[in-house]
């Protein structure tokens, strides 16, 4: 159970990785982009494109320093700052390893694909916010395969009332 392992345990990538990717589409404007990442303590995000959806980058916090850096970049679409690779991982290795695959590939998040319907896609990622809880011996029963999930017909009427107690706000969170 990945909630009980200590550091010195083999813990492999599938025990502590969160099933479950943040996407945006490539036309996302770059300041959209940045306010979802704070409100959502995301590392990365994974930008798709087209009617399929296909992963074709990522932006994570380092794209978002460095566009900030630039300045007047803040309307233009993420894909103009994406990384085009897309960092993969095996689930079945240990998460030092990934962990060094991470650093060695200058990373803050890596993703574990799925394969369905001829379509290999992100289904899973591990952070260095997941590296850094299990180095904080934090729990970590919401994350691995074995996390309980909300079910997806329940996520969808939770998301859908929140959508709309925002609309009845005038899109101010209540």
């Amino acid at each position: 159970m990945p909630g009980n392992n200590t550091l010195s345990d083999p813990i492999l990538v599938r025990d502590l990785m969160s099933v479950g990717v943040p996407t945006c589409p490539a036309d996302t404007s770059i300041l959209s982009l940045a306010q979802s990442v704070l409100e959502k303590n995301w590392e990365a995000v994974v930008v798709l494109e087209g009617e399929q959806g296909h992963a074709i980058g990522v932006v994570s916090r380092d794209e978002l320093a460095q566009a900030y850096a630039k300045g007047g970049l803040e309307n233009a679409p993420v894909e103009a700052i994406m990384c085009e690779r897309l960092v993969t991982l095996p689930p079945d290795i240990p998460v030092r390893t990934a962990a060094q695959i991470m650093l060695d590939e200058g990373v803050r998040a890596a993703y574990i694909t799925h394969r369905a319907g001829g379509i290999e896609y992100p289904a899973a990622w591990l952070t260095f916010s997941h590296l850094l809880r299990h180095l904080a011996n934090d729990d970590l029963s919401d994350l691995g395969i074995r996390a309980s999930r909300e079910k997806p017909l329940d996520m969808f009427v939770r998301r859908r009332e929140e959508a709309r107690r925002r609309h009845a706000s005038g899109g101010r969170e209540t």
